[in-house]
């Protein structure tokens, strides 16, 4: 039976049982308690003036409570939230992982108080948080990119498989721009495994992003089953992709960026190292593989706090770390 510990009533009676002349093994009769556990509270919780269960209580509380601050934050796991932070993971991120890696229970709002209190002191961790406090604003596009995407498939016809997540290999698909328009991110989300994939071009264009999207998945083309794109037109070759890959494409309703809505909320997540103000047309390849790979190297709460790249490889047996960079090295 697990120790549990004592009651300020089992306390009172412990006090005057003691006072009576009464023996501890009859006393933990009485309590169902053992001899040694009783045997512990006196000795750990006799003040100046003998045993008194009110000044027993309070030792014992304090007691605990110190006890689990000094096992939550030590110098270990402050080291530890540091180098994730320095990984731009979040709080609620790094809790979850702290289960598996240090067996350490934590509230997310243990480590933002942690935060707030280096920042007070002049440190610069909270400059590592994603947000900073700042609204994320989504992209919702304007009815002129809505037009010239021949044979057009609706999201309603798509797949219940790729709908309920049932399988790895349903993409969403989208891409991010520069400032004035100056360069592009294609990117690509994969429904089940939440896995990132992206890569810059040039221009905006529908030969520029179909050739992107072939580079990036067609060495995995075997996890690919369907393609849900967004209604610009840069996607408009998307018959092309899709026979080149030999999958299915379909499109989001106009303005229901909700229905792609993971690929929406990595693109937010992806500005973070690519912001709004920034040109892309000088972007490389280089600086969007780092950027995915960290993306893919958090743990996700949806995903039980493993990584994108965990679960992809667990489902599929492929290393992205390895397939994907030499695709595109090559």
């Amino acid at each position: 039976m697990s120790y549990k510990h004592l009651s300020l009533e089992e306390r009172h009676y412990l006090e005057l049982e003691r006072k009576a002349g009464e023996s501890l093994n009859k006393i933990a009769k009485k309590l169902s308690r053992s001899t040694s556990t009783l045997s512990r509270e006196i000795n750990r919780n006799t003040g100046q003036r003998g045993y008194r269960n009110k000044q027993a209580n309070e030792l014992a509380q304090r007691r605990q409570k110190e006890k689990a601050k000094a096992v939550k934050l030590n110098v270990e796991i402050k080291t530890y939230i540091n180098e994730h932070l320095e990984m731009n993971w979040s709080p609620e991120q790094i809790v979850g992982r702290l289960k598996d890696d240090k067996a350490v229970s934590l509230h997310h709002e243990t480590i933002y108080q942690y935060i707030l209190k280096d920042k007070q002191s002049g440190g610069e961790l909270y400059k590592l948080l994603r947000h900073q406090g700042k609204p994320y604003r989504k992209r919702y596009g304007n009815q002129h990119s809505r037009n010239g995407i021949p044979n057009r498939v609706d999201i309603d016809q798509r797949p219940e498989a790729a709908n309920k997540r049932e399988r790895v290999g349903d993409w969403e698909l989208d891409t991010i721009i520069g400032k004035a328009h100056k360069g592009a991110i294609v990117t690509m989300d994969d429904r089940k495994s939440k896995v990132r994939l992206a890569l810059p071009v040039s221009q905006k264009k529908a030969s520029l992003v179909s050739e992107a999207i072939i580079n990036l998945l067609k060495p995995i083309k075997e996890q690919v089953h369907t393609l849900t794109f967004d209604n610009g037109k840069e996607f408009a070759k998307h018959e092309s992709i899709s026979e080149i890959l030999e999958c299915k494409s379909y499109f989001a309703k106009p303005y229901h960026s909700w229905e792609r809505g993971q690929n929406e909320n990595a693109n937010g997540l992806l500005r973070q190292y690519f912001p709004k103000n920034m040109p892309l047309d000088k972007v490389n390849v280089s600086e969007v593989e780092i950027a995915v790979h960290k993306l893919n190297n958090r743990p996700r709460k949806c995903l039980k706090f493993k990584t994108p790249y965990e679960v992809f490889q667990k489902l599929t047996g492929i290393d992205l770390t390895k397939k994907v960079g030499v695709a595109l090295m090559s």
